[in-house]
């Protein structure tokens, strides 16, 4: 289908939904029990591409709906929420709500650039999301969240040797239904949230219209010598929202159109110089949440638009399924990078907080994005022995980034020089798998299942470099430009056994292998060097593949009123695709590791010992090692011209400090960075049955272990254990709930990244908030 037809198509379709909806007969929604059954509810996932039973799909899977959904996301948090809520999964940025990162059993990219390549891939409405600005689209009127852990290539977009956050949204009915809800809490935050389902035609057409609107005031003040400005700082605003519209023209033909857009307006991550103190681990004395001192811009804008159409029709045997979407966006965001201000070749008083050897600030921008994706695949129906699936997929990806950094330095003979460099990058990407996998019941309760795909990824890349002004004599010109191809093809496959060993005990064992296509990346800034040419400045990575096995078990007891699901794993990482941040620079430079090991064990557990009281348990285990005897890395800047490393460095030194130039260290035998040995997450929620509903209260907790924040290894760059909770109570019937809630009840503090190339910057978990809730459904 070609994109303009499909956005005309759409366009008139779905936004011409809510005239035909006035004139919709509306249905009663049926009542639901204010108090809670003594079984527990059937999971219902789609981790294989078609619904099941989650306790008997063959996969290390956690489904959040529901109660503990509406619960983390309660006061409007960013994707990011979702970190150690889940086993083995952390959720990062250095942008705030723009580029969210994902890392699953300790898989994941620490790169801050847009087009950057991550092995998690994030999945909306069947639908791939490529670019870091797409996968921080909102949370709102969805279904269920899962994520699959370990590679799932065969049947899921592309770049999975990791796994995939999975995101569906509630879809049109034929029943008119919807909710309401708003909160305010801290900082005069607001969330507010709805949507509207109903028939439009009968069952023949249907539509769902959804929105979300958040909005924060800033609360940190910027405290400079020329004066404080008031609550300066993490302020936003933020619209999304999607219209659905449902046409089944006879009753085995189905075509769902889509159309989703987002807003954001607010200021980006708020870098803090020199919040850690050098041979000491966290934050020290002088950090304040709600003071910084910064010279430098802040700013954030995000706009995304979406239209698709999933289109099945079945065929008796079969059923024939075709999906296509088309994203578009910009974005930008700047930030004062060295996170205070002045630099220290300034008269004393004129620089701070601490030690800043330079003023550093970058604007990254997207002034283009355009992704459409295509996807042909063929079902089997029915019940027999034998189910399959196959398919083609489709993958194009126009990107262009422009990226400004401005620094004020200071030269060997200590004569200031002002850096202006703006660098254009475009990136143009295709590829395309062919696709297909099987389940046989050998017999009733044992069953296996084989997988293949072939992937095939391009990717041309243009970078050209510009300077505005005079540049300083100890760096390298950037003037010129750059050309990049890279290319690869591989075949992933995955096999798995599964067998119930009796009506309430699944076992399974799986293989799979996985592939990240290679990838390319080229930055700002990089020391002057006899050695260095304009292309030392881009990087290229090979192809990484993964060969993962994993067991487990799933188990339900106590006549469904207890689950507990357990599985260990065991993957090699070959040719990893390593990001290599900072490190005297503001850059990123691409690297393959030899080999990168990891095992562990994932269990969740979910328990109803009466009626009325609901606990549930995730624990993980994530053992990663770097396996590469000659691989190393630029360690955290220098203090100029002294040589001195801002940081504690605990790996072997290569090639020691010197003037302007960080050391070089060996990490072979580091875990990988963001990446905690421990996640665990529980919650309980109890209900006493009052009138015609019930008083509740439901409190959840994460905790995660230490990480390190870079490839290298260093006392400061690092966080300690981080345990987050909340509590939600209230008084909820079958149709209204209004409630009190807190997020981050203890209000910990706690680092959560770096920046290592200037000054021992860091940036910080969110705040403790609070609030009240209203909320309706029909």
């Amino acid at each position: 289908m070609r994109h303009s037809t499909l956005l005309a198509t759409t366009f008139l379709v779905v936004f011409a939904t809510p005239a035909l909806a006035q004139t919709a007969p509306a249905e009663p929604a049926p009542a639901a029990p204010a108090t809670e059954s003594k079984g527990l509810d059937d999971i219902v996932v789609t981790a294989q591409r078609r619904s099941e039973n989650l306790q008997n799909v063959p996969l290390s899977v956690t489904a959040i709906r529901g109660d503990k959904l509406d619960a983390i996301a309660a006061g409007g948090p960013d994707i990011r929420f979702l970190s150690a809520r889940v086993p083995s999964l952390i959720v990062e940025s250095s942008f705030g709500r723009t580029f969210p990162r994902f890392y699953i059993r300790g898989l994941g990219n620490t790169d801050f650039d847009f087009n950057a390549s991550q092995p998690v891939s994030l999945v909306y409405d069947d639908v791939v999301l490529e670019n870091p600005i797409l996968k921080g689209f909102p949370v709102f009127d969805l279904d269920r969240v899962e994520v699959l852990r370990g590679p799932q290539g065969t049947l899921f977009g592309r770049n999975t040797p990791a796994g995939i956050v999975k995101f569906d949204s509630v879809k049109p009915s034929a029943r008119t239904n919807g909710y309401g809800r708003i909160s305010y809490g801290s900082y005069n935050g607001v969330n507010a949230q709805g949507a509207i389902g109903a028939p439009i035609v009968g069952d023949t057409v249907t539509a769902r219209v959804s929105a979300l609107y958040q909005r924060q005031d800033g609360y940190v003040d910027n405290v400079v010598p020329s004066g404080t400005t008031r609550n300066r700082f993490e302020g936003f605003k933020e619209f999304a929202g999607r219209a659905q519209i449902d046409i089944k023209p006879t009753e085995n033909f189905d075509i769902l159109l889509a159309g989703q857009l987002r807003t954001l307006r607010g200021t980006a991550r708020l870098f803090r110089a020199n919040v850690f103190t050098k041979g000491q681990t966290g934050l020290n004395a002088t950090f304040d949440r709600n003071r910084v001192s910064t010279d430098g811009k802040n700013e954030q804008k995000v706009d995304t638009q979406n239209l698709s159409a999933h289109v099945t029709y079945n065929a008796g045997p079969v059923s024939l399924i075709s999906v296509t979407s088309y994203w578009s966006g910009n974005a930008t965001s700047v930030g004062d990078v060295d996170g205070g201000f002045g630099a220290n070749f300034l008269p004393a008083g004129a620089y701070g907080p601490g030690n800043i050897p330079f003023t550093a600030e970058t604007r990254d921008s997207v002034p283009r994005l355009r992704q459409f994706t295509q996807e042909f695949r063929i079902a089997s129906n029915g019940n027999g022995a034998l189910s399959y699936q196959a398919g083609v997929f489709y993958f194009s990806e126009q990107l262009q980034i422009v990226s400004e950094n401005y620094s004020t330095l200071g030269d060997p003979n200590n004569a200031p020089g002002a850096v202006n460099i703006l660098v254009s990058q475009d990136q143009d990407s295709k590829a395309y798998g062919v696709f297909g996998s099987a389940t046989y019941k050998l017999t009733d309760r044992l069953s296996v299942t084989g997988g293949v795909r072939y992937n095939n990824d391009k990717r041309n890349y243009f970078v050209t470099r510009t300077k505005d002004t005079q540049f300083p004599n100890f760096l390298q010109d950037p003037l010129g430009s750059v050309r990049r191809s890279v290319s690869g093809e591989n075949v992933t496959w995955d096999a798995t056994a599964n067998f119930k060993a009796t009506d309430g005990v699944n076992l399974y064992a799986r293989a799979a292998k996985g592939y990240r296509a290679p990838s390319i990346q080229g930055r700002i800034l990089f020391p002057a060097n006899t050695a260095n040419t304009l292309e030392d400045g881009v990087t290229t990575a090979k192809s990484e593949t993964i060969q993962s096995w994993e067991a487990g078990v799933k188990s339900t007891f106590l006549g469904g009123r207890g689950r507990f699901n357990f599985n260990g794993f065991y993957y090699d990482l070959n040719n990893a695709q390593l990001t290599a941040v900072g490190g005297g620079v503001n850059a990123n430079r691409l690297l393959n590791a030899k080999n990168v090991r990891g095992y562990g064990l994932e269990a969740d557990a979910e328990l109803r010992p009466i009626p009325n009281l609901t606990l549930t348990a995730g624990l993980s285990y994530n053992h990663t090692e770097i396996r590469d005897p000659n691989l190393t890395t630029a360690a955290c800047g220098v203090q100029g011209a002294d040589g001195v490393a801002l940081c504690t460095v605990l790996d072997p030194v290569v090639v020691p400090t010197a003037p302007f130039t960080a050391a070089v260290v060996n990490i072979n035998g580091n875990s990988l960075p963001q990446s905690p040995r421990w996640i665990a997450n529980w919650t309980a929620r109890y209900g006493v049955p009052i009138g015609n509903g019930e008083v509740y209260a439901y409190t959840d907790w994460a905790y995660r272990s230490k990480i390190n924040f870079f490839l290298y290894e260093s006392v400061e760059f690092q966080s300690k254990h981080l345990l987050e909770g909340g509590l939600r109570v209230g008084y909820k019937t079958d149709r209204f709930d209004v409630a009190g809630f807190v997020r981050n009840i203890t209000d910990t503090t706690q680092a959560v990244g770096g920046i290592d190339f200037n000054n021992l910057t860091g940036f910080v978990n969110e705040p403790r908030i609070f609030g009240v809730e209203a909320g309706f459904k029909f």
